[in-house]
């Protein structure tokens, strides 16, 4: 059994590989990453290569990546957790845990027995559907938690369902609601009509579901995506925001926030406690409080983030 917390030079080379292969790095940026001479990071690469450890995706589990998932799903209570090698301060974390997550997300496409399988939205959800295979299972139906319409009627830059049914073969059913009503009667009259409670009844009884973590600082996606206001960000910030999931707000215990804002979300709130897989696919520095806050809350069961936030998450970092 392996004690020693020391990378192996499996593990650097399968690090080395990983930025290469998948973060798109230099091997003088590799070289400046990993602390060795060029010299050696091209010996990583390589070596990653001739050992197998690279294909699509980094076909070697990390030493450090194993310890930190099991410290995650002790300290926590998570049902299952993976947790990817980052690729820096400087690199999209999504790109470091999209081959993990579509992983997961594959596991269940490969299922012979009909799922229901729901999605968030999101930049993390999106790089994950662009990593997963085509993989026909049209037995499966894809559903979407959250409405698809942004505040200037256009279509949602991150929804993710369409991308995974097309791969897949299968049906899929879009929520077609605005994801921010303007008024609570907006909001009631579009959650009223027959076909949107066909999709959000369908919602609700997903066998797995996938979800992005949105932080609540000034960098809020809310905020940044146009779905909220300076003024309503400020707001939620004094309520205590800590993060969101599909657009509904909650607070450091996990809890939703009461708030005007939170009453016009358009879709399914993910409630606490669920029995069945939630998957929270989400990583970097910004979203550790959010990320911490739902596995904190039981709003999320499951995770897959770096190694980076998987120490933070514990205080190591």
């Amino acid at each position: 059994m392996r004690t020693d917390k020391e990378p192996s030079l499996h593990d650097e080379a399968a690090r080395a590989g990983w930025l290469y292969y998948v973060g798109g790095m230099t091997q003088d940026q590799i070289a400046h990453e990993l602390g060795v001479s060029r010299q050696r990071a091209q010996r990583l690469v390589s070596r990653a290569m001739a050992e197998g450890l690279i294909h699509v995706r980094l076909n070697h589990d990390i030493g450090a990546c194993l310890d930190l998932e099991a410290a995650l799903t002790d300290h926590f209570g998570l049902s299952r957790c993976r947790v990817a090698p980052s690729l820096g301060p400087a690199r999209d974390p999504s790109l470091a845990i999209a081959p993990a997550a579509a992983a997961e997300l594959e596991r269940y496409l490969r299922r012979p027995e009909p799922q229901v399988i729901a999605f968030g939205t999101g930049r993390a959800l999106r790089a994950m559907a662009e990593q997963s295979a085509s993989i026909e299972a049209r037995q499966h139906r894809i559903v979407s938690l959250v409405g698809n319409i942004a505040p200037d009627g256009s279509a949602t830059l991150y929804d993710v369902i369409r991308s995974v049914a097309e791969k897949v073969k299968a049906r899929y059913y879009p929520m077609p609601v605005p994801v921010i009503s303007d008024t609570p009667e907006d909001r009631a009259f579009f959650m009223h009509l027959r076909l949107v409670q066909t999709v959000f009844e369908l919602a609700q009884q997903a066998d797995v579901t996938f979800v992005g973590v949105g932080q609540m600082g000034d960098d809020a996606p809310l905020f940044v995506d146009g779905f909220v206001s300076p003024e309503t960000l400020g707001e939620l910030q004094a309520l205590g925001a800590a993060g969101e999931i599909v657009s509904w707000v909650y607070n450091d215990r996990g809890e939703y926030i009461e708030s005007p804002r939170n009453a016009l979300v358009g879709g399914v709130r993910v409630e606490a406690g669920r029995a069945k897989p939630v998957i929270a696919v989400a990583a970097g520095a910004n979203k550790v409080r959010a990320i911490r806050a739902a596995i904190v809350g039981r709003i999320v069961n499951e995770l897959v983030t770096d190694d980076s936030t998987a120490a933070a998450l514990l205080g190591r970092g």
